[in-house]
């Protein structure tokens, strides 16, 4: 998602110096996420290139990360790009029930704003979107799931 950065994300969870190394922590928006290779070298490469010669980029697990941490900047750029945005994360307490069915979601058509939507497949072009298409302008869309 090009058009967001790291702090938007809310995947960049500290930036520090230990000596002359500058460390980054990081958290991946899932277990196995495959864009987090992607962020770190990234990372990596840009901060080089602004003259950090010695970089080191830490990945944090603990808090997890959650959808509620994407800053408002960063759910305006989603729906600028046509994505739909994530609403509230959901809490639970205890363990959480195993379900084999969609996940129902109250969401918005980014293009047109209308509520009629029906979901095409609950994986996208990354796993952490489903995709969707509106039953009024007739478009299609990602939606970035709630975590």
């Amino acid at each position: 998602m090009p058009m967001l950065t790291l702090a938007d994300l809310g995947v960049l969870r500290d930036v520090a110096l230990d000596g002359s190394t500058l460390v980054v922590t990081i958290t991946p928006t899932y277990s196995g996420c495959p864009a987090m290779t992607a962020m770190r070298d990234d990372l990596v490469r840009t901060l080089r290139d602004e003259g950090f010669a010695d970089v080191r980029v830490d990945v944090a697990l603990s808090p997890a990360w959650s959808t509620d941490w994407i800053t408002v900047r960063g759910r305006r750029a989603l729906a600028e790009h046509g994505l739909s945005v994530p609403g509230p994360a959901p809490r639970h307490q205890g363990p959480v029930a195993l379900t084999l069915t969609p996940t129902r979601r109250d969401l918005r058509c980014p293009r047109c704003g209308s509520g009629a939507v029906s979901l095409t497949s609950e994986f996208g072009p990354t796993p952490c979107t489903a995709l969707y298409r509106c039953t009024a302008c007739l478009e299609p869309f990602e939606h970035v799931k709630e975590i």
